[in-house]
């Protein structure tokens, strides 16, 4: 559980950036890549990643600037990624302008439990990071190029010095 606010800039600041990494990448065409037909696009897998900030904070009484929970899924991976980083920062300037460390302990009414902001902050982190796994799968369906997060990606092997893994 995040125990204090820079704690948890530094953490988000980490991963709003490794998000970014992956809309970076996101084309208009496959934004409609989905495993099956019926399942989730990618689009609305991004999506979803991006209106969860406002929508899961507004559980916290913070009201962020960016795309509301109900907003249609946009056609444009551009616009996807402006709104993600809108929502992202906003959020990182309203946790740093209006909470402190002891505001982390407040309970908040999330999905019918209570959480310690502290821990709705780690959770909206693990979030990110489940819905960037799931995109990462569809972007290789979709034959794009995957950014290495939290180290290199098959491709980026070679730039590292080093041969990819076996499979």
């Amino acid at each position: 559980m995040i125990s204090g606010i820079d704690e948890f800039v530094y953490h988000w600041s980490q991963e709003v950036e490794a998000t970014q990494k992956i809309l970076k990448h996101l084309t208009d065409k496959s934004l409609s890549q989905a495993v099956t037909p019926d399942g989730r696009t990618l689009g609305r897998i991004a999506w979803h990643t991006t209106t969860t900030i406002g929508e899961m904070m507004s559980r916290t009484g913070l009201r962020l600037a960016g795309p509301g929970a109900d907003d249609p899924v946009p056609t444009s991976a551009k616009a996807i990624f402006q709104a993600y980083n809108q929502a992202a920062l906003s959020l990182l300037d309203q946790v740093k302008t209006q909470w402190t460390n002891e505001t982390l302990q407040i309970q908040d009414d999330m999905y019918g439990e209570k959480w310690k902001r502290g821990y709705t902050r780690t959770a909206l982190i693990l979030h990110q990071v489940h819905h960037r796994g799931q995109m990462t799968v569809l972007m290789r369906q979709a034959g794009l190029e995957i950014p290495g997060i939290y180290g290199p990606a098959k491709q980026e092997w070679a730039a590292w010095g080093m041969p990819p893994p076996v499979v």
